[in-house]
């Protein structure tokens, strides 16, 4: 049990790294300091985060990924040459990749996850959720 318990958290945790990757490239993008400085805090979230869920892989055995695997590598790449130039249009590329970031990790942590593990990934994904209520509200 503790072998896939670990095996769906090292999943969840390359999401978080492709959620860290993703923010660096828009930091580097946006021209906005405001706008800047938000989006480092949603990324220093995410690598807290990343932080917890591997302690939570060592607890339970197991050794963490430390990165976002070769796919997730692969569609960082691809996504960096279509970023946005506008601030908008950051904000918009930030909130989908939020969004469909929240989808994958709830169908990666569906069913195996012991109690101490689904409640700290729970209380991630309220987090991203925030992130994503956030982002919108930039857009408005």
């Amino acid at each position: 049990m503790a072998e896939t318990i670990v095996k769906e958290l090292n999943e969840f945790l390359k999401g978080q790294y492709m959620g860290i990757h993703s923010y660096e490239h828009y930091i580097q993008k946006l021209q906005d300091p405001d706008i800047k400085r938000e989006f480092q805090k949603i990324q220093q979230e995410h690598k807290q985060h990343a932080m917890l869920v591997a302690e939570r892989i060592q607890n339970l055995g197991g050794t963490p990924v430390d990165d976002e695997g070769i796919l997730g590598s692969m569609q960082g790449f691809l996504s960096q040459l279509n970023l946005p130039d506008t601030t908008e249009g950051l904000i918009q590329g930030a909130l989908k990749g939020e969004s469909i970031g929240i989808k994958m990790s709830e169908e990666i942590v569906k069913g195996d996850l012991d109690g101490e593990s689904r409640q700290l990934i729970e209380e991630i994904l309220d987090d991203d959720r925030q992130h994503t209520s956030f982002l919108t509200s930039l857009l408005q």
